[in-house]
């Protein structure tokens, strides 16, 4: 088999057979393929597409690329939950604890940010003394033990993919869904859960900017994850503007511990409710969505969501205290209002825009190899519908980097969109896509 007969097959519009893609993969991962060859077949997907059965064989290759876990000793339906990416999604951090209070055991490995803000390890690592490492055996004791734990992704997980993921970021062929479908799922399915709920985002801040597109990749995140014997759900839910009001690492720590004490912001409540109550169907410890939200309120309420990230927190090294004591969290050294300059509604803010101003003051990284500040992030204190008058504070920037205060401030101010009119509210979430079909509200 030679990887020049796959790419003409691919240039000239033809399907790949499973042996094919498995063959490309293996070599591509062990570096018996050249870059120029794998660039050239990856442009062919990308412009020509794959169909349903290529991008299922694509995925198990990917899948089997590397290390697949085995979470078996883990008692109960391990239930997985990941978000495509947003600005201020801090949900895992909230979700981990709530749903193990719920009774669902959350084996959940996470990776690092590259772009607006820290991903969910580096959130957890604005925690004192907080570790990511934990060794397979200590990993699994912590989920039997307290139904909890969430480690840094292992770099055994799906190997190629990382290597094809980083050849498809310089060479333009990142935006296809079966590209991206793929990369996601293997690693979902390479981690062991048996159920995975997918938080697919849309808008300006989420990497589908179009409903179609966002409920395309959904579809085929199910269908991938279906074949391959997991319940998968997908729910498409906005990121037009920020999620929550916090951005930045330590701001996003404090926002989700609020969540949990039931006092987060409206979006934040209710989407960690809704992917919560499908989590809790998946694991098929509620029969209904209803009542899946019935427990997770309860959870809420009665103070044992809140107990149990502690719990989680002191398992993993970190001090419980920042539960009640968020002066334990890094702190800035400068914390500046931002004012309006217009008086008006907000009627837009582009949620990539304000991640990318928290990413300038040092809140997320443009290389792998910059170093996060944790304190740093903006609050937002207005948002998209609310009222204000020229000098009400629009948010709050915390930052120690202070030759980077005004590009940061520029970038944020162009962000929002101030009109003497009042925009219709949108929705949360568009609609759920289950092997059923797909539900829009």
């Amino acid at each position: 088999m030679r990887v020049y007969d796959i790419i003409r097959k691919k240039r000239d519009k033809e399907e790949l057979t499973k042996e094919e893609i498995e063959f490309f993969v293996d070599k591509y991962s062990k570096g018996e393929i050249p870059d120029y060859q794998a660039s050239a077949l990856l442009m062919a997907i990308y412009l020509n597409k794959m169909n349903k059965k290529e991008t299922a064989y694509l995925t198990e290759a990917m899948m089997n690329s590397g290390e697949v876990m085995d979470l078996s000793a883990i008692k109960g339906v391990k239930v997985d939950k990941h978000s495509t990416g947003g600005v201020g999604d801090k949900t895992t951090i909230t979700l981990a604890p709530l749903m193990a209070a719920c009774g669902v055991p959350v084996a959940k490995m996470s990776g690092r940010g590259l772009g607006h803000t820290g991903g969910t390890v580096d959130k957890l690592e604005a925690i004192p003394g907080f570790s990511i490492e934990m060794t397979p055996d200590e990993f699994i004791k912590s989920v039997n033990d307290l139904k909890v734990a969430v480690c840094g992704q292992t770099a055994s997980v799906a190997v190629a993919d990382k290597k094809i993921y980083a050849l498809r970021d310089v060479t333009a062929t990142v935006d296809n869904i079966s590209l991206i479908a793929s990369s996601i799922m293997s690693k979902k399915l390479a981690s062991g859960a048996d159920a995975i709920v997918l938080d697919v985002k849309t808008g300006d801040g989420a990497f589908m900017k179009t409903l179609d597109d966002s409920f395309a990749l959904a579809e085929e995140m199910v269908e991938i994850g279906t074949a391959m014997n997991r319940e998968t759900i997908g729910i498409i839910s906005d990121m037009d503007e920020p999620l929550g009001y916090a951005v930045g690492n330590s701001l996003e720590i404090i926002e989700a511990i609020e969540a949990l004490k039931g006092r987060g912001p409206k979006d934040f409540m209710d989407l960690c409710e809704t992917l919560g109550a499908y989590m809790l169907v998946s694991s098929k410890l509620v029969s209904s969505y209803e009542d899946g939200l019935i427990r997770i309120r309860e959870a809420i309420k009665s103070g044992a969501a809140l107990e149990k990230f502690k719990e989680f927190v002191a398992n993993q090294g970190g001090n419980p205290d920042v539960a009640e004591d968020y002066s334990l969290l890094p702190q800035a050294k400068h914390i500046v209002e931002i004012k309006s300059d217009k008086t008006g509604f907000i009627d837009k803010i582009e949620a990539e825009a304000i991640g990318v101003s928290a990413m300038v003051l040092g809140a997320g990284r443009e290389t792998k190899e910059d170093e996060l500040d944790l304190s740093a992030g903006i609050v937002l204190k207005k948002k998209v519908g609310d009222f204000v008058n020229e000098g009400d504070t629009l948010a709050v920037m915390h930052f120690n980097r202070e030759e980077k205060f005004e590009d940061a401030k520029r970038r944020f101010k162009d962000a929002y969109v101030i009109t003497e009119e009042k925009a219709e509210p949108k929705k949360l979430i568009y609609g759920v896509v289950t092997k059923d079909g797909i539900e829009k509200f």
